[in-house]
């Protein structure tokens, strides 16, 4: 495996996602920026949870002990959540919380593991179905597609499909049955992520990516999965991130503010290549 990553902070803020990688892994988080006037119940905010949980789990997959990757995500939000249980209301729905998204290299496949809306995309030569197609645990909680240029899109969209998006609806659904789920302080929402697997044979290149990266398909429209794989492979992810900027800064402000989020987003773009 060959990664190269860009990362930016929304213009004049800290940088609220998180990115690491090493021999045959990646992980990125994503941190959610609270809403103004919402207490947190948390001395600490979202960036010093991705350093915190994701240096975890980079730890843990550095260890290459093998284990599932829910259940080596749970015990890093485990142990993260003990860090500041004496300090911090972790019982607090509005906890600080993150996406998190691991792509593991094994002997001969690649495993994934997605928890909310930071994607994973991956390229392959073979059709639906044959060898090099992605497989997943079967879990009802995400979408795993494929487009016409062979890119299979491996997200969790249950964010995409809440029935309201006030504060009170979100704060409902979050980490709840029938809503969504984050890492925050509880580690059973590690087993609730969308997990799959994707065979060596015929897996060009993949992409992780926050969704302040994703957004230039999801949101802007500027480009397909394929094209912005392509852009990554092509330009490089710094590129990515440029192009985000710009689009940000030619859009108009979204017509539903709560639903479309902020106009500006921390932007990650990871690119490897097998």
């Amino acid at each position: 495996m060959q990664v190269t990553f860009a990362s930016e902070a929304t213009p004049g803020r800290e940088n609220e996602d998180f990115v690491a990688a090493g021999p045959g892994w990646v992980v990125l988080l994503d941190g959610a920026t609270a809403p103004p006037g919402v207490d947190s119940g948390c001395r600490h905010d979202p960036a010093w949870l991705v350093r915190r949980l994701g240096g975890r789990i980079a730890a843990g997959l550095a260890a290459a002990g093998g284990e599932p990757l829910p259940d080596l995500v749970a015990e890093a939000i485990k142990v993260t959540a003990e860090a500041h249980a004496g300090t911090c209301d972790l019982g607090n729905p509005d906890s600080p919380s993150a996406t998190v998204s691991v792509l593991r290299r094994r002997a001969d496949a690649v495993d994934w593991f997605v928890l909310a809306d930071s994607p994973i995309l991956f390229e392959t030569a073979a059709e639906p179905g044959r060898a090099g197609a992605p497989q997943d645990d079967g879990r009802p909680t995400g979408t795993g597609t494929r487009d016409a240029a062979g890119v299979h899109v491996c997200r969790d969209d249950r964010v995409d499909r809440l029935p309201s998006y006030t504060l009170e609806a979100v704060r409902a659904a979050r980490n709840s049955p029938g809503g969504f789920w984050v890492a925050s302080t509880r580690p059973e929402a590690a087993h609730e992520a969308r997990t799959g697997r994707v065979p060596l044979r015929g897996l060009r290149r993949a992409a992780v990516l926050s969704d302040g990266a994703s957004r230039l398909v999801e949101r802007f429209d500027r480009l397909s999965w394929a094209g912005l794989l392509r852009m990554l492979d092509e330009d490089g992810p710094a590129e990515v991130v440029r192009r985000t900027r710009e689009a940000e800064a030619e859009a108009a402000p979204p017509a539903d503010a709560v639903r479309r989020g902020k106009r500006h987003d921390d932007a990650t773009a990871v690119l490897v290549r097998f």
